[in-house]
């Protein structure tokens, strides 16, 4: 990399972890939108892309790229471009992908037992380390490479295995309590499949994913189309 092309994407002037922090959580989640983009280009051997490619790539406009690559410091080269392993190490930083993070998924029906095969996690900088659950004609049973635990041995099983992020995909009347015992547990990540709001301390993080008003969102979008 040249000299021109370093100072263009040097973070020096703005810190990745303050970066990280006051980055809109639209532009976040086109920054993974970028990564996954901008990884398949490496597996294909590319160099070099412009802000116009990874647009396209990523479903975005190129004015978004721009704004958002801004604020993690890379503004890229005119006429050049961003260098992809460059950009993708250094939107890897910026979500937090350098950390290591292992993920307890809790609960063992049909959407845990999916969530722990899908096997693009761990490309992705998450590796699932435990499943659990309160059923015992499931505790014992393997799904993958790990073995259902029991739900009753949570602190111990987070414990054991390091885990730092948790999957709730438990049923509403569930998720609170299980919620109170995976913080209570030092856990400050936690990703809740369950349709309720869950009442957390301030230093802990909660994304709610609800299918049902994801569904609601699109089904009134593909309308106002009509």
């Amino acid at each position: 990399m040249s000299g021109s092309e370093q100072t263009s994407d040097n973070l020096g002037a703005l810190p990745l972890d303050s970066a990280a922090r006051g980055i809109p959580a639209a532009a976040v989640a086109r920054l993974a939108l970028y990564l996954r983009s901008l990884n398949s280009l490496l597996a294909q051997g590319a160099e070099r892309i412009s802000s116009e490619t990874l647009a396209e790539a990523a479903g975005a406009s190129s004015s978004n790229v721009r704004k958002d690559l801004s604020y993690i410091g890379s503004h890229g080269t005119r006429g050049v471009g961003y260098d992809v392993r460059y950009l993708a190490r250094q939107i890897e930083i910026a979500l937090g992908l350098t950390e290591e993070w292992r993920v307890a998924i809790i609960g063992a029906g049909n959407l845990g037992k999916a969530l722990a095969r899908y096997g693009g996690f761990e490309s992705r900088g998450f590796e699932v380390v435990a499943v659990l659950d309160s059923d015992q004609l499931v505790i014992g049973r393997e799904i993958g490479w790990l073995r259902v635990c029991d739900i009753a041995d949570l602190a111990g099983v987070l414990e054991r295995t390091r885990a730092n992020m948790v999957v709730l995909a438990i049923p509403a009347e569930a998720a609170q309590k299980i919620s109170d015992q995976v913080v209570a547990a030092g856990v400050r990540s936690i990703l809740s499949f369950a349709p309720v709001a869950l009442q957390v301390p301030a230093d802990v993080e909660v994304r709610k994913v609800d299918m049902a008003t994801e569904l609601q969102i699109l089904a009134y979008r593909s309308r106002a189309r009509q």
